[in-house]
């Protein structure tokens, strides 16, 4: 592990436990907060994709993110999401919030507008100037419409002191590893896909931000660390023990599958916002049975 680069080892994204009423259940809140800060996570995401940020008020969202820095009591660092595609509207947010209890923004690369590179490079290098904290870039292109280059991610690595990390969604190792091989030192690379975090440690990469270890955090924390320290015989055991579990989460999208595992362990219900949905009855049944198994 490298202790000049931020946001090494495994951050959890969370997700956004809901009550029958499709209220904020601030009860499972605190108990998924424990549960992921006992059992050795680095750092905690509120309000990313998985927490169904998309559906939430501005009111909601920042009352969740009181709430789990209250419980987490400084045991971990939290990282708030806050992205968008109106680059001024997004930089007046920055400016203004109350970022007390936070550490960084992780900000998405801006969706459905599909600017050019240069455009995404225009949006940060805005968000840089204004934000109080420090920033970790989010490329996942299979929901933004666009992808983030390696070169306009290392440009902006290289200009901007306040950009410190990207979370890679992209899914092409060839694109990690060229951001890896010509990174700034002090630039985190972080692993966006739970069944790529292993491969990408390997190649070079500083951790996760994770879905799937909102489930088992002990095991993936474990696993994580393992494949930093170079135990890669024991990491890679981990992985496959979890490699089907993690790829039945995202059968039907993300958060559904995350928040079924979590109703079997008994953290929070699985009620969604719409138009996000429960999964169906087959693909619980395998996940449940691929459960049972670990």
């Amino acid at each position: 592990m490298n202790s000049n680069r931020p946001f090494s080892g495994t951050g959890i994204a969370m997700v956004t436990p809901f009550d029958a009423d499709k209220q904020v259940d601030f009860a499972a809140v605190e108990k998924l907060t424990n549960h992921l800060v006992d059992n050795g996570v680095n750092y905690l995401v509120v309000m990313g994709t998985t927490g169904e940020s998309a559906t939430l008020t501005k009111n909601e969202k920042l009352a969740v993110l009181n709430r789990v820095i209250k419980i987490n009591n400084g045991r971990c660092q939290i990282v708030y999401g806050l992205g968008g595609n109106n680059t001024v509207a997004l930089a007046k947010e920055m400016e203004e919030m109350n970022i007390e209890g936070v550490s960084a923004f992780l900000s998405v690369s801006p969706y459905y507008n599909k600017p050019t590179q240069e455009g995404i490079y225009q949006h940060y290098k805005v968000l840089s100037q204004a934000s109080p904290l420090p920033i970790i870039l989010y490329n996942v292109p299979g929901r933004t419409g666009s992808n983030m280059s390696a070169e306009t991610t290392l440009r902006l690595a290289r200009d901007f002191s306040n950009i410190v990390a990207i979370k890679e969604a992209s899914g092409n190792m060839e694109q990690v590893m060229q951001i890896i091989n010509e990174r700034p030192a002090d630039f985190s690379v972080i692993s966006g896909d739970d069944n790529l975090t292993f491969p990408m440690i390997c190649l070079g990469g500083d951790g996760v931000i994770s879905v799937s270890g909102q489930a088992y955090p002990a095991m993936f924390s474990k696993m994580v660390a393992d494949a930093l320290n170079g135990s890669f015989s024991d990491a890679r055991d981990a992985h496959y023990k979890l490699f089907t579990f993690t790829q039945l989460l995202f059968a039907e999208g993300n958060p559904g599958g995350i928040k079924a595992a979590l109703e079997k362990l008994g953290v929070c219900d699985d009620h969604m916002r719409l138009p996000l949905y429960p999964i169906s009855v087959e693909t619980r049944k395998k996940l449940m049975d691929v459960m049972s198994a670990i």
